[in-house]
């Protein structure tokens, strides 16, 4: 994870995290003054002043509460268009294979409309990663996947066995028959296989087990296995061979297919070509963490806010073909942006070690993290990171309006990343900071725990909070703000859980 923020190119100041930029930085810096005609002091911070935002119209704050409700409701009425084309063609049923086919028929055809609704989840559409959230549309993309692998099981299953039964044969026998006799049904049984593959190390004590980098690669499979079932459908779909099911069956398929193709793969190409993002210089800031700064050019037409991140692809040997997300760092600059890497495996260990020059292409910016999710901005504001959590909280807290109060959880005082900016941060802008240090494993009372909080932090109940953390901690802690009085909605929280 990391942080960053975003400024104008006027009227800026010098303050904040760039203060202790070492040389070689320095000289990006003087270099980003020159550009913008200003004049910098050897070592000089850029930030961004205080700005007043105006306030979202009425019908924008509607449409995006109202999306994470509306895009459910959408991808359930497709599913009951889809049992409309089944029931279109549906006569009496007799006999229990009849009914074992008509439900392989059921489920078939959902499997079919729920393959393409997971990918347009995971095509990186900018309006539902910004109000939505990147990490609510993951959740359902999860849940969405273990339904379509029952629903796939179900459907090899009754269709097999209520064919079995029509022709007088054994199970295994109309196996043999319908995989190697029936027209485009090698395709469908490799779709299968690939799809219950996938769900396989997509459980949860399979993911432990993976890198992201490993479950990333192995999860594209599942393109091809989207690409060989629709082929099997168009051919073995009864309800699809022709009229208008045939018609929203193309639709649905290719348009995902072009929707994730703009958004994953020439989208980035564009704004690469557009941004021209390298690596200006790595720093350590703690044991295995990194600040990463990359420069670039017209980054401020990127629009990122505070607490929302990107997916960086760095265009190194060995790290080209993954991309993995972290978040922004302290108020964002029109030329430099800033993201902390902490070392949790293979992709992130090998940034650490990359110099300065490398190019990167960056996804986004996602997340809905951000300001804009505040349902009560008149109410104060409570921000709470537990470890490397305080990247996209960092930025937050030196930008979100009034006077928030920052609770930090970590470990040792040594694992505090950026005391020294925070601090200076809360005395700029009058704001509380706690640092909560010790072990989880300590026992006793749990720091983030409701009556803790409650203690540290006066009429905790009327706050709005912001939480960031590992997500076992995370989990625990939404719910002792449950339980403290504070409402669910007022709760906001995003995770990059693979």
């Amino acid at each position: 994870m990391s942080f960053g923020s975003r400024l104008t190119c006027t009227d800026l100041r010098i303050s904040g995290p760039w203060r202790r930029a070492p040389a070689g930085f320095q000289s990006e810096l003087r270099a980003c003054a020159a550009r913008v005609g200003r004049d910098r002091e050897e070592g000089a911070a850029v930030t961004a002043p205080t700005t007043h935002r105006r306030a979202p119209a009425p019908d924008r704050e509607l449409a995006r509460a109202a999306l994470p409700w509306l895009l459910p409701a959408a991808v359930a009425a497709g599913a009951l268009g889809v049992l409309a084309l089944w029931w279109r063609d549906t006569y009496a049923v007799t006999g229990a294979d009849q009914w074992l086919t008509g439900a392989g028929r059921i489920t078939g055809l959902l499997a079919g409309y729920l393959a393409p609704v997971l990918l347009l989840l995971m095509a990186r559409i900018p309006v539902l990663e910004r109000e939505v959230g990147a990490d609510r549309l993951a959740r359902w993309h999860a849940l969405g996947g273990r339904y379509l692998v029952f629903l796939i099981t179900s459907h090899v299953l009754a269709v097999t066995w209520g064919y079995a039964l029509t022709a007088h044969r054994t199970v295994v026998a109309e196996t043999g028959q319908l995989v190697f006799h029936y027209p485009e049904m090698l395709k469908g049984t490799a779709a299968t296989l690939l799809f219950l593959g996938t769900g396989a190390i997509s459980a949860r004590a399979a993911r432990r087990r993976l890198s992201y980098e490993a479950w990333y690669y192995l999860h594209l499979a599942t393109y091809l296995a989207i690409a060989l079932g629709f082929s099997h459908q168009l051919v073995n779909g009864a309800d699809l061979v022709e009229g208008p099911g045939l018609l929203g069956w193309w639709t649905l398929y290719l348009g995902s297919f072009a929707v994730l193709g703009w958004f994953r793969l020439a989208l980035p190409f564009l704004r690469d070509r557009r941004h021209r993002l390298r690596i200006a210089e790595v720093r350590p800031e703690a044991d295995g963490v990194v600040s990463i700064f990359l420069t670039g050019r017209r980054l401020d037409e990127l629009r990122c806010l505070p607490g929302q991140f990107f997916r960086l692809q760095f265009l190194a040997p060995g790290l080209r073909w993954a991309a993995n997300p972290y978040s922004l760092s302290a108020p964002p600059h029109p030329r430099f942006l800033r993201f902390t890497v902490k070392d949790l495996g293979g992709h992130s260990s090998a940034v650490a070690a990359l110099r300065p020059g490398v190019r990167v292409r960056a996804e986004g910016p996602y997340g809905a993290f951000t300001e804009r999710a505040r349902v009560a901005p008149h109410r104060p504001v409570l921000l709470i990171a537990a470890g490397v959590g305080i990247t996209p909280v960092r930025a937050l807290f030196e930008t979100l309006p009034g006077r928030p109060t920052l609770v930090y959880r970590a470990r040792r005082e040594e694992d505090l990343l950026f005391r020294q900016e925070l601090e200076q941060v809360a005395k700029q802008r009058r704001a509380k900071v706690h640092w909560l240090l010790g072990s989880r494993d300590q026992g006793g009372e749990d720091p983030l725990g409701a009556r803790r909080l409650t203690a540290l932090v006066p009429r905790l109940r009327e706050h709005e909070v912001f939480l960031c953390g590992p997500a076992e901690l995370t989990e625990a802690a939404v719910r002792e703000l449950r339980a403290a009085g504070v409402p669910g909605r007022r709760i906001h929280h995003e995770s990059f859980v693979f």
